[in-house]
């Protein structure tokens, strides 16, 4: 085991060195053949994907961890579909920004360039594997990949199709790597590889997440953890309010932007909780409320203060009655995990304090939280939603796997 992952990660520092110069061509060419590999051999990643299920279902593993590594032919379709994206997204590789020039002549400029060698380490959900390999690749990083145990068939048959059609295509060998083994140690090695990997982002639950930032001693992005709030104001547009909180928490309940807790004014409640209740209801989903909610709606379970902080990622909601703006802020501040955060308002007054003072990565007014991705917001594909400030947040596309160096150009120019 240790072989093989100090062994890719050398192969990984390797092929960056020729990725960082590989021209837009060469790569776009890569992810378009990427893509028509993956559709070409449709059956043999739903052949290795029924494998990880049926384990899956043997284990016991939940119905959101099992929504999350489900594949289908829709869902290879949209990573097919994704790596195609990227490959129309303009290169960020080698653009100048900032270009100024001193009095004494000299011209100083900004060039964006790789990070190096991104280390993923993920649970789950095998399309993630495409995604990190699309996003590293055009952005002239090598990718050492590492999933979870539930989705090892997946990701391996995944892996090993990709790599494949990137090489061919001119892309050097090494670039995009999958730890095959499962044992838990080759997520030790992997953050002890200073000098190999670059950055380190693990994508999956808040232990995993915070395992690697406690243990990393690489630099580490966070992404990912969750628990999204909606505030239906006063003034709300309830049919609005009402359309928005089923999106957030029905439409795929297993992912970090999906809704966890909806903060209600009491000047609203009584006319609006039964009218979401009888919605959720509907919809399977489990509620549960403060006292003030359940005096409203009393046959549901009462929420304790774990529940605050929970991310479901399930069908079950957390209902809070509020008595105004100030509280429901306030109470976004103690529990939310600055991810995305979401009023419902027509008071522009009341959206402009919202935005203002919550502190998120994504913050709305009147739209879903299942917005915040990627895809949704232009960048096509995305490695992950970074909830950190350093050295970037939100849905990371391709600028933000990239870092910059200072390109100064003199005419002999010395210093006194």
């Amino acid at each position: 085991m240790q072989g093989e992952v100090k062994e890719k990660a050398q192969r990984a520092k390797d092929a960056a060195h020729a990725l960082a110069t590989l021209s837009t061509a060469v790569k776009n060419q890569a992810l378009l053949a990427m893509a028509q590999a993956l559709r070409k051999r449709q059956a043999d990643v739903l052949a290795a994907n029924e494998e990880d299920l049926s384990r899956g279902r043997k284990e016991g593993l939940s119905k959101a961890m099992l929504e999350r590594l489900l594949l289908n032919e829709e869902r290879i379709t949209a990573m097919a579909e994704g790596l195609e994206d990227v490959a129309k997204l303009p290169d960020p590789i080698g653009n100048m920004t900032s270009v100024t020039r001193r009095p004494n002549g000299l011209q100083i400029g900004k060039m964006r360039v790789p990070l190096g060698v991104i280390g993923i380490i993920y649970e789950s959900r095998p399309n993630v594997t495409v995604d990190a390999a699309a996003l590293c690749l055009k952005s002239g990083n090598a990718v050492i990949l590492r999933g979870g145990s539930e989705a090892i068939n997946s990701n391996i048959t995944i892996a090993e199709i990709i790599s494949q059609a990137a090489t061919q295509a001119g892309v050097p060998e090494g670039a995009i790597q999958l730890i095959t083994t499962t044992d838990r140690e080759a997520v030790n090695e992997m953050m002890q590889l200073h000098g190999y990997i670059d950055v380190l982002i693990p994508r999956g639950g808040a232990g995993l997440i915070q395992t690697v930032v406690r243990n990393s001693t690489i630099p580490v992005i966070e992404t990912g953890v969750g628990n999204c709030h909606l505030y239906v104001d006063e003034s709300a547009n309830l049919s609005m309010a009402k359309a928005i909180a089923i999106n957030g928490k029905t439409q795929r309940p297993a992912v970090c932007n999906a809704l966890e807790t909806l903060l209600i004014n009491a000047r609203v409640a009584e006319n609006f909780l039964p009218q979401i209740s009888q919605a959720f209801q509907e919809r399977g989903v489990e509620m549960r409320g403060c006292p003030k909610t359940r005096t409203i709606l009393p046959n549901i379970l009462e929420a304790t203060e774990e529940d605050w902080a929970k991310e479901y990622l399930d069908l079950v909601i957390a209902l809070k009655v509020v008595e105004n703006l100030e509280e429901a802020i306030n109470h976004i501040r103690r529990y939310g995990t600055g991810h995305s955060e979401v009023i419902v308002t027509e008071d522009y007054s009341k959206a402009l304090q919202f935005t203002n003072q919550v502190d998120a990565a994504a913050v709305y007014v009147n739209a879903s939280s299942r917005f915040t991705d990627g895809s949704q917001f232009g960048l096509g594909a995305e490695i992950g939603i970074s909830t950190q400030k350093l050295h970037t947040r939100g849905p990371m596309g391709l600028e933000e796997l990239t870092t910059n160096k200072f390109v100064i150009y003199g005419q002999g120019q010395i210093r006194d």
